[in-house]
């Protein structure tokens, strides 16, 4: 009876109205840039493209994948995402499992949960941070991308409340089968927790994919740049020096960058869409107990 209220039936309306104009409002842009890119030089600068392109044409995507620089830094992130996030689901959700566990189990669990805690509200400092990773001998390479936000405690945060809702009785059944806390985590708990694995996982990739600074302070040769680094000096500090002159001479600075852009962001929402069914059943979930 209550579904079939008339004032029910107007705060639905209401409200898919309203969610489906903020969608919009946020996709026309990234819609807006789509048509730059595929627009020709003159209208392109002028300011004439709106939401269809003038003078169709791919010319602006042809030469930005010609650009190897470009292809390159591409290639880094793809790397760093793929490994990144392996790497952190593993490192967080051992940490998760292990913290999962109760004082009469894991005596000192306090105080790692606390050790973990204290890194969110202090952090070592940017100039510490970069005489560590000197100091290791990590710059220019790949893992002084990953290794400095591998363990992210909130996503532990959230994976252990999420292990604390899966019932003990599996748990014990398991060990009774002779099975060790590996074994348990591996067979029980990670299959049960895809929802919340499904959100950090998508936490790790859209932070690792955007992450730019990093890369600026830590990677010194430009073919090893993360490709929003890249894009960086490309968009923000308006340095085309990465690109061959004779690439870009016929071609508006800003369908290249719009291109560009839209290649960005286009991993992410590719991949969105398969994770975000899990999304928000993970964070609830994963949120409501401690």
């Amino acid at each position: 009876m209550y579904h079939k209220t008339l004032s029910y039936r107007l705060f639905s309306v209401f409200n898919n109205a309203l969610l489906t104009i903020i969608s919009v409002v946020c996709l026309l842009p990234l819609f807006h840039l789509l048509m730059v890119s595929l627009s020709s030089t003159a209208p392109a600068n002028a300011g004439l493209v709106t939401f269809w392109p003038i003078d169709f044409t791919f010319e602006a995507y042809a030469k930005t994948f010609e650009n190897a620089n470009f292809l390159s830094s591409l290639w880094v992130s793809v790397q760093r995402t793929l490994i990144g996030t392996a790497l952190a689901l593993f490192v967080n959700s051992i940490a998760a499992y292990a913290l999962s566990k109760d004082t009469r189990i894991f005596r000192a669990r306090n105080v790692y949960l606390w050790y973990f805690v204290i890194t969110m509200l202090f952090s070592g400092g940017l100039i510490p941070g970069y005489i560590l990773i000197l100091k290791l001998g990590l710059m220019n390479t790949l893992m002084a991308l990953i290794l400095p936000g591998l363990v992210a405690v909130y996503n532990i945060i959230l994976l252990l409340n999420f292990f604390r809702t899966v019932p003990k009785e599996l748990e014990e059944a398991a060990f009774i089968d002779g099975a060790g806390h590996f074994r348990s985590f591996v067979s029980i708990y990670l299959p049960i927790s895809l929802p919340a694995l499904a959100t950090i996982s998508l936490f790790t990739m859209v932070g690792h994919w955007n992450a730019y600074f990093d890369g600026l302070i830590y990677i010194k040769e430009s073919e090893r740049l993360p490709l929003a680094s890249f894009m960086q000096t490309i968009i923000v500090q308006a340095d085309m020096t990465k690109f061959n002159p004779s690439m870009v001479a016929n071609l508006s600075q800003r369908t290249i960058r719009a291109s560009q852009i839209f290649i960005g962001a286009l991993p992410i929402l590719a991949v969105y869409p398969f994770l975000q069914r899990f999304f928000v059943k993970g964070v609830v979930i994963g949120a409501v107990k401690e």
